[in-house]
């Protein structure tokens, strides 16, 4: 049985959702949950609790906060892992604490200088974009990049069963020449290497489904994050102000309801649970700092599929 060691105070609804969505999963994986003592009252039969007196609150800064706070409870999660205890690592919590927390306890993969946060974007066709890095990293060299690129292309194959997936480079326009000095050079080395390289794509193509995955520096691919998950409330917001304005609308509303809620699905977050930390030494799921118990549920079976098809060993033999 897979097990995973959930940080139990990580998040804006820790640890009663935490607590929720892992316990829908406790038949099905072997669960840690990892917190303080006072949890054990909240905790259904079938989980364990692994006590850590200390926790990392989302504004804390992560490299402070891991000094300071040896015995919080994503660093003990982390141990779990880097001892052989557990399979695979989620936190809803500070993300740069998280990242620092798998670096200091699992380290990097060889080869790889600087992990990167893959978060995969709907798109009109059935595979999804994934974009790498998501905000690991605000500044990236093009090593970084070319990086980026063979971990994402190593994780969809293994993941979502694509071979050769197209990769693309994030950018302002498609000729070679567009674009910063990072860019232009990443280009290059992109070009060389033996990925399935497409070229430069723009924005309007990310949802597009030309390229499966698609690299950035973190600064770029959490500010595309952050404007999909806006742009999506916002449309479904007006859509709903529209439908109440007169009464065929209504009706027409609820024909559709079917297909607007599978839309809907498809750009929730809760929906994706986790993105991976790709390029530490271990399983590492990075969750919305929101999630709901739905949200933690499919964080656990996205940690699971990535222990089952063994991406960590695959990113070390695609380097």
């Amino acid at each position: 049985m897979i097990r995973i060691a959930i940080d139990a105070m990580g998040g804006d609804r820790a640890p009663e959702e935490i607590i929720r969505g892992a316990a829908e999963a406790r038949e099905k994986y072997q669960i840690t949950l990892v917190g303080p003592g006072f949890l054990r009252e909240s905790i259904p039969k079938g989980m364990k609790l692994v006590e850590a007196s200390e926790w990392i609150e989302m504004d804390e800064s992560p490299a402070i906060a891991l000094r300071r706070k040896k015995d919080s409870s994503l660093m003990v999660a982390a141990k779990l892992v880097r001892d052989g205890k557990a399979d695979a690592l989620i936190s809803a919590g500070n993300s740069g604490a998280t990242m620092g927390a798998a670096l200091l306890s699992l380290g990097r993969i060889p080869g790889i200088s600087r992990p990167a946060i893959a978060i995969p974007l709907p798109t009109v066709t059935k595979d999804p974009c994934l974009i790498l890095d998501a905000g690991a990293n605000v500044d990236c060299t093009e090593e970084n990049l070319l990086q980026f690129a063979k971990m994402g292309a190593n994780y969809y194959q293994a993941v979502f069963k694509a071979e050769r997936p197209r990769v693309g480079l994030l950018n302002i326009g498609e000729e070679e020449s567009k674009g910063n000095q990072c860019t232009v050079a990443a280009h290059k080395l992109l070009l060389q290497s033996d990925l399935n390289f497409i070229g430069n794509i723009e924005g309007q193509d990310l949802t597009g489904g030309r390229a499966q995955v698609v690299v950035c520096d973190g600064f770029v691919g959490n500010i595309i994050l952050k404007f999909a998950e806006g742009m999506a409330a916002s449309i479904f917001t007006i859509l709903k102000d529209e439908v109440k304005k007169s009464s065929l609308s209504k009706l027409g509303m609820g024909l559709a309801k079917p297909a607007l809620k599978s839309l809907a699905a498809r750009f929730d977050y809760a929906e994706y649970g986790g993105a991976p930390l790709l390029g530490v030494g271990g399983v590492v799921m990075i969750s919305h700092g929101r999630s709901n118990a739905r949200a933690i549920l499919n964080s656990i079976e996205s940690a699971a599929a990535c222990v089952e098809k063994q991406v960590v060993q695959q990113l070390k033999e695609g380097q």
